[in-house]
């Protein structure tokens, strides 16, 4: 699944494809939003672990999974 994270005062978003589902991803944001963490703590599929400070975060767009598409066939 691929998640894009807005941070304030940055140009460039941060996107990362994740193995957690939307809920998991939905329910991190949530605590860091709310205050019972202060960092946005998300795992790549590669597992490097990405941390955003709450106090930052401008906007988070979760995406739905998709499957990778091999070959050169018509759509």
């Amino acid at each position: 699944m691929e998640v894009k994270i807005g941070v304030q005062h940055t140009p460039r978003e941060i996107v990362l494809e994740s193995g957690l589902s939307a809920e998991e991803v939905e329910g991190a944001v949530g605590e860091a939003l709310s205050g019972k963490a202060q960092l946005l703590s998300l795992t790549d599929d590669k597992g490097r672990k990405v941390l955003v400070p709450a106090d930052r975060i401008a906007y988070v767009e979760i995406g739905e999974p998709s499957t990778r598409r091999v070959g050169f066939g018509a759509l």
